[in-house]
């Protein structure tokens, strides 16, 4: 057996770390195994983008349709940022209709398919069916929006009354939105 000198074996080494230098870390893409059914993507999608949503939820205190005197915190809608797992900027999620913006202008908007209860103070785990993108960019194609590992984000806890109809209150939230195209 040929011995290799201490400094050829080093000079291999570094060049095998400098190959690889320029690769990215490989994290495992977002996996739906522990989810409720209801939300589950169907069978024949992947995993195209994985983001997480920081921002907050508007509510408004209003009569509630068909109880008279009785009131209730109604949801108005989100703005949040959408930011990757590195936590990049790469987006926004608004609404209503709900709708998620790329940085490189495409869109989406989509149609509740489903929800799960999430843990306590929690809003719901939801699907989305994407509607057609608009503009060309990271979200042509998308067909299905989970919403998951949901933080905070349910309405107040504030007296909802007679009182304090039209009041608005903005509640801080986080969740994860996985992005799935056909396979």
């Amino acid at each position: 057996m040929q011995k290799i000198a201490p400094t050829a074996l080093a000079l291999v080494a570094a060049i095998g770390l400098s190959a690889c230098a320029g690769m990215a870390p490989s994290s495992p893409m977002f996996s739906q195994a522990a989810l409720p059914d209801a939300v589950k993507v169907p069978d024949g999608h992947r995993v195209v983008m994985e983001t997480v949503g920081v921002g907050e939820i508007t509510y408004e205190c209003r009569a509630k349709a068909g109880a008279a005197g009785v009131f209730e915190w109604v949801f108005v809608g989100p703005k949040a940022d959408l930011n990757s797992r590195a936590g990049a900027k790469v987006g926004t999620y608004f609404g209503p209709p709900a709708t998620w913006a790329s940085s490189d202008g495409s869109a989406i908007t989509g149609t509740q398919v489903a929800v799960s209860p999430s843990t306590p103070g929690n809003i719901p785990l939801q699907l989305v069916k994407a509607n057609p993108a608009t503009g060309a960019g990271a979200m042509q194609g998308v067909s299905y929006v989970q919403r998951v590992a949901t933080q905070g984000g349910v309405a107040p806890s504030l007296p909802c009354d007679a009182g304090s109809t039209g009041r608005k209150e903005v509640v801080k939230y986080q969740a994860d939105y996985i992005f799935w195209k056909a396979a």
